[in-house]
């Protein structure tokens, strides 16, 4: 197990509601245009979806963006953008208002620009009680985080408690991180230059034979991802040399440039990677969220990738 600095870690509040599910206001029509230049009008992000959870496949719904579980934001932007920031994967979630008050999740990932949301996870039960307003609680604990000994990385978006149990190793003067696939950059599309700490970066799957070609037939929420010739330590962006970790938080999408949303939880520079703080992917068909945290509805059992 990886040792991290969580002894110098704050643990601090940050609040949401849960968002209802809205469409944009431009274009005025709700029908978006998909890549084959068909207008499509499909369930987008926001709101309690009672039928997807981290775990289930990133791919092959009725639906656009889709965020599993729930979706929260601030009603106030200030307040909202340090829910974003502050809030990481595996933290947990505390439902502070309505029938389902007092019960607890985790957070799963984070949407980008326009979707602007936190992504909870809660068991079935809960999901049912919830109703759009209620307050959510974060329990935000990993802003500031590090891996001992690898001054080069840059840890973001990720609980210390997951991060120690997600099966990396140490040798080598190198991090071994296991992940279900590593991505070539030019798979990146929405998010590119935006927000890596309070966003997500977008796989882009709408090229021909681009998912069987990566063995995403199988992506699932909650997957960790390796991008390579990507870094995230501001703007997410193409450099070569460089290693990013992202874990899948949203589904995918029908049009061009958009596709399953990761949260990005890992980088290394092209300096980093030269000067023995490097980031090696692991092939492991195990690592996922839902598995190492027991969430959502992972499936055991090997794939067939």
């Amino acid at each position: 197990m990886v040792e991290t600095n969580r002894h110098k870690l704050v643990k601090i509040s940050v609040m949401g509601q849960v968002d209802a599910p809205r469409f944009p206001a431009v274009p005025w029509t709700p029908h978006f245009i998909s890549r084959e230049g068909q207008p499509t009008l499909l369930p987008l992000n926001g709101g309690i979806v009672y039928n997807v959870r981290i775990g289930d496949p990133a791919m092959g719904w009725a639906a656009e963006l889709i965020e599993p579980g729930v979706s929260i934001r601030a009603r106030e932007e200030a307040a909202h953008r340090a829910l974003k920031v502050y809030a990481c994967v595996g933290n947990e979630a505390v439902v502070m208002s309505g029938r389902a008050k007092g019960a607890r999740g985790t957070v799963t990932g984070k949407s980008g620009r326009f979707m602007d949301h936190v992504i909870v996870d809660f068991a079935p039960g809960v999901l049912e009680d919830l109703a759009i307003g209620d307050a959510i609680l974060v329990k935000a604990f990993g802003r500031g985080a590090a891996v001992e000994g690898f001054p080069g990385i840059e840890v973001k978006n990720l609980s210390p408690d997951l991060l120690e149990k997600m099966g990396i190793t140490v040798s080598n003067n190198t991090l071994h991180v296991p992940v279900v696939a590593t991505l070539p950059a030019e798979l990146m599309g929405a998010g590119t230059g935006l927000d890596s700490d309070g966003g997500c970066l977008q796989i882009q799957t709408g090229s021909p034979g681009v998912v069987e070609a990566h063995g995403l037939q199988e992506l699932r929420l909650g997957d960790i991802i390796a991008v390579k010739d990507y870094e995230c330590r501001y703007a997410p962006g193409y450099l070569r040399g460089a290693m990013s970790i992202g874990i899948v938080g949203h589904g995918d999408s029908v049009r061009t440039g958009f596709g399953p949303g990761m949260t990005m939880i890992m980088t290394a520079p092209p300096t980093a990677m030269a000067s023995g703080n490097k980031i090696l992917p692991i092939q492991d068909t195990g690592a996922n969220v839902a598995r190492i945290l027991e969430l959502g509805t992972y499936r055991r059992g090997p794939r067939s990738r």
